[in-house]
């Protein structure tokens, strides 16, 4: 990848990549540091990463894509136990979800099943859990 990316300098990539030590994730425990890692740049700002930086979000996020996955079976479930499965690999409540949905009352109505989920509800959970919105439609 370094390699083929002039934008990317190999010793600072390699550095990052010593530094995180990302590979196959096969455990919880283990998806959750590459989660750790993952939050830890997205707080920086997409806009303020580094080449490198961007490169080892890419590469840490398709791991975690690729465990979750794999063991919550996500493209199996609804929308509602998506939600739930993201939930609890964060550790997430759902007073953490009122701000994204605008209210509590319907952040309780849609995690309940007593409501769907919106096209511009299930954009802003994409965003906020920084996965495709079809996860959520």
């Amino acid at each position: 990848m370094a390699a083929n990316h002039p934008a990317i300098d190999r010793r600072k990539y390699g550095r990052l990549l010593a530094r995180t030590l990302p590979a196959v994730i096969e455990t919880e425990k283990q998806n959750e540091r590459m989660l750790r890692e993952v939050e830890r740049l997205i707080d920086k700002g997409h806009n303020n990463l580094s080449p490198e930086e961007k490169a080892l979000f890419k590469l840490m996020t398709r791991l975690i894509e690729d465990f979750e996955e794999q063991h919550y079976q996500l493209n199996a479930a609804t929308p509602v136990t998506i939600l739930k499965e993201l939930m609890a690999a964060r550790n997430l409540q759902p007073k953490d979800l009122w701000e994204v949905f605008g209210s509590k009352s319907l952040t309780s109505e849609v995690l309940n099943g007593n409501r769907d989920i919106s096209k511009s509800k299930a954009k802003a959970l994409a965003e906020f859990f920084h996965v495709s919105a079809e996860l959520f439609i």
